[in-house]
Formats: C-alpha cells, sequence, structure tokens
C-alpha cells in the first residue's frame, strides 16, 4: 500500500470515529477505488449507508466485507441488521450463525454469560438512543442484542415495542412470536401481540393472546381490561346482540 493510500484510510477511520460519515465515505471510497480490499473498508461503507437508509446498498457492503473475511462478527451483525430491516429474517438467522461459527476463538463460541452480559450491553446502548430520540439507531443496537441472545424474550419485547411504535405491525408481531417461542409463559409478549394483532385488524388474534396472558397469569388486570373493551366494541357493532329473539 502506498502512502497516499494509507493517508486516505486513516483520514476515512478517523472521520468515521467521530461518526463523520460524509467525510469518511469520501475517504474510504477512494480506498476501494484503489482495489484495496478490507474487510473494514467495506463494513464502514456499509454502516454509513445504512445510517442513510440505503438498506440495498448496505447489504452489498456488509456481504463484501464478508467475503473478505467470513469471521467478521462486526459485519455479520450489521448484515443481519440491514436484513431484518429488508424482512428477510431468516437469513439473517443463517448469515448471523455462518459468521459466529469458525472455531474456539470467534464470539461464536462465547461463554453464555458474557454473551448475555454483550447482549445487556447492547440494551443499554439502546435505551440511551430511545431517551435521545434516536429510535433508529436504538432498534440497530436490540437487533445486534436479539442476535446474540435471541432467548431473551424482554430484548424481543423492547424491540417489538419500538417496531409497533413505528408502525411495522408486521416486524412487531415477528418478534413477539419469536419471544413466545423461547417463552411460552411470558405475559408482557402475550400483552403485546394482542395490541399488535388489534392495530392489524385481527380482534380475534388480539382476544386469544389475552386469553393467554390470562392463562399464564389469572386475575391479570391488563388482559381483563383489553378483553372487556374488545368484547364492548363488539356488542356495539352488533346492532342484534342481547336482542331477544321473542316477540
Amino acid at each position: 500500500m502506498d502512502d497516499r493510500t494509507k493517508q486516505l484510510l486513516a483520514l476515512g477511520r478517523e472521520h468515521y470515529e467521530k461518526r463523520e460519515f460524509a467525510k469518511a465515505e469520501h475517504y474510504l471510497k477512494q480506498v476501494s477505488e484503489r482495489g484495496i480490499r478490507f474487510a473494514d473498508v467495506f463494513n464502514m461503507l456499509g454502516v454509513i449507508q445504512h445510517d442513510r437508509g440505503g438498506f440495498d446498498e448496505a447489504q452489498a457492503f456488509f456481504e463484501e466485507a464478508l467475503a473478505i473475511n467470513p469471521s467478521y462478527t462486526e459485519a455479520a451483525l450489521n448484515l443481519a441488521v440491514t436484513y431484518n430491516d429488508l424482512g428477510r429474517y431468516d437469513e439473517a438467522k443463517s448469515v448471523y450463525h455462518a459468521a459466529t461459527s469458525h472455531g474456539g476463538q470467534s464470539e461464536g463460541q462465547l461463554d453464555p454469560f458474557v454473551r448475555g452480559k454483550i447482549a445487556n450491553l447492547h440494551a443499554d446502548v439502546a435505551q440511551a438512543y430511545v431517551d435521545a430520540g434516536l429510535i433508529s439507531e436504538a432498534m440497530h443496537e436490540l437487533r445486534k442484542a436479539v442476535l446474540l441472545c435471541p432467548h431473551f424474550a424482554d430484548l424481543r419485547l423492547r424491540l417489538a415495542n419500538l417496531y409497533r411504535d413505528q408502525g411495522d405491525q408486521d416486524a412487531a408481531a415477528y418478534e413477539l412470536k419469536e419471544a413466545l417461542l423461547h417463552r411460552p409463559a411470558y405475559v408482557p409478549a402475550h400483552l403485546a401481540l394482542g395490541v399488535v394483532r388489534l392495530a392489524s385488524g385481527d380482534p380475534a388474534g388480539a382476544q386469544k393472546s389475552w386469553e393467554m396472558a390470562l392463562e399464564h397469569d389469572p386475575g391479570n388486570k391488563t388482559a381483563e381490561m383489553y378483553l372487556r373493551m374488545v368484547a364492548s366494541n363488539a356488542a356495539a357493532s352488533d346492532p342484534d346482540a342481547g336482542r331477544s329473539d321473542e316477540g
């Protein structure tokens, strides 16, 4: 690598670390155009595109990074997050697991306690982003946490709530169903899934979710309230409800 390319790479990384993405992209693209195939360069370009909402472009960059280094876990996480953004959930799972199964030194072999600790750190960062009003960044961190620990139902619930608040009911339902696969008796997920189903125009499905919540937690006030609401609305929309057949 010549001195000019080294300088371009150093400047690109410096601006990237400062989240000065426009400047970073200017230098990093020059590096790639010079035929330098560094996995981290493509990963950084992918993050920049993802930050702009260019998911297809981001996908291509992350895939290039993984083609260079299949064990590059950060790029795998970023690609999996991007697949999630594109609704390609099965591919998100497979690319992550494929990239983290390359031997005893990879993150794929982390002790479960350490993996959980890292996932919770991502979740803490996500909450900081939520508090700052940066919802897209918060969702990005929560997706990383979920990919690390897919069995953490509470993390999937938090991600589902953000999806729901952004109007993506399908993605929210997916996360909640996954949470319940890992933890069938998790009442908050049943309650939230009922809300999502109702918002999606499926009151019967919502009712089933809230009944499941009551099955696992008899006397749950929220589930009872929701079920009364559904029953009341059903009665109000049916003018024959409660009318006697006599006379």
